[in-house]
Protein backbone atom coordinates (compact mmCIF):
# COMPACT_ATOMS: atom_id res chain seq x y z
CA UNK A 1 0.00 0.00 0.00
CA UNK A 2 1.53 3.36 -1.30
CA UNK A 3 0.86 5.82 1.69
CA UNK A 4 1.67 9.71 -0.02
CA UNK A 5 2.56 11.81 2.91
CA UNK A 6 3.64 15.75 2.40
CA UNK A 7 5.96 15.33 4.71
CA UNK A 8 8.31 13.09 2.60
CA UNK A 9 7.94 14.72 -0.68
CA UNK A 10 10.50 16.75 -2.37
CA UNK A 11 11.05 19.80 -0.67
CA UNK A 12 10.57 21.86 -3.87
CA UNK A 13 7.61 20.40 -5.04
CA UNK A 14 6.00 20.71 -1.76
CA UNK A 15 6.72 24.31 -2.11
CA UNK A 16 5.25 24.99 -5.40
CA UNK A 17 2.42 22.98 -4.69
CA UNK A 18 2.08 25.11 -1.64
CA UNK A 19 2.94 28.52 -3.47
CA UNK A 20 0.13 27.45 -6.37
CA UNK A 21 -2.61 26.86 -3.57
CA UNK A 22 -1.62 30.38 -2.14
CA UNK A 23 -1.62 32.42 -5.30
CA UNK A 24 -5.52 30.44 -5.85
CA UNK A 25 -6.30 32.39 -2.94
CA UNK A 26 -5.17 36.41 -4.06
CA UNK A 27 -7.26 38.56 -5.27
CA UNK A 28 -5.86 39.86 -8.34
CA UNK A 29 -6.71 43.55 -9.47
CA UNK A 30 -8.82 44.06 -12.81
CA UNK A 31 -6.40 45.42 -15.51
CA UNK A 32 -8.22 49.42 -15.46
CA UNK A 33 -7.20 49.07 -11.21
CA UNK A 34 -3.38 47.88 -12.05
CA UNK A 35 -3.30 50.74 -14.71
CA UNK A 36 -4.52 53.10 -12.66
CA UNK A 37 -2.34 52.27 -9.54
CA UNK A 38 0.70 52.33 -12.13
CA UNK A 39 -0.20 55.51 -13.48
CA UNK A 40 -0.50 56.79 -9.58
CA UNK A 41 3.20 55.36 -8.48
CA UNK A 42 4.64 56.79 -11.66
CA UNK A 43 3.50 59.96 -11.11
CA UNK A 44 3.97 60.15 -7.24
CA UNK A 45 7.93 59.01 -8.36
CA UNK A 46 7.98 61.73 -10.90
CA UNK A 47 6.88 63.94 -8.38
CA UNK A 48 9.20 62.94 -5.88
CA UNK A 49 11.81 62.70 -7.79
CA UNK A 50 11.47 66.57 -8.66
CA UNK A 51 11.21 67.70 -4.65
CA UNK A 52 14.23 66.04 -4.20
CA UNK A 53 16.19 67.23 -7.32
CA UNK A 54 15.23 70.28 -6.24
CA UNK A 55 16.99 70.32 -2.47
CA UNK A 56 19.90 68.93 -3.85
CA UNK A 57 20.17 71.87 -6.71
CA UNK A 58 19.52 74.18 -3.43
CA UNK A 59 22.25 72.51 -0.98
CA UNK A 60 24.55 72.05 -3.82
CA UNK A 61 24.29 76.01 -4.29
CA UNK A 62 23.95 76.68 -0.55
CA UNK A 63 27.05 74.87 0.50
CA UNK A 64 29.10 76.52 -2.79
CA UNK A 65 28.07 80.10 -1.52
CA UNK A 66 29.10 78.65 2.26
CA UNK A 67 32.76 77.15 1.12
CA UNK A 68 33.31 79.91 -1.82
CA UNK A 69 33.51 77.33 -4.60
CA UNK A 70 32.01 79.10 -7.98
Amino acid sequence: MAKVSVMNDNPVVRYLRETRAELSKVSWPSRQEATNLTIIVLVTVLVSSIVLGGFDYLFAKLFSLIIGIQ
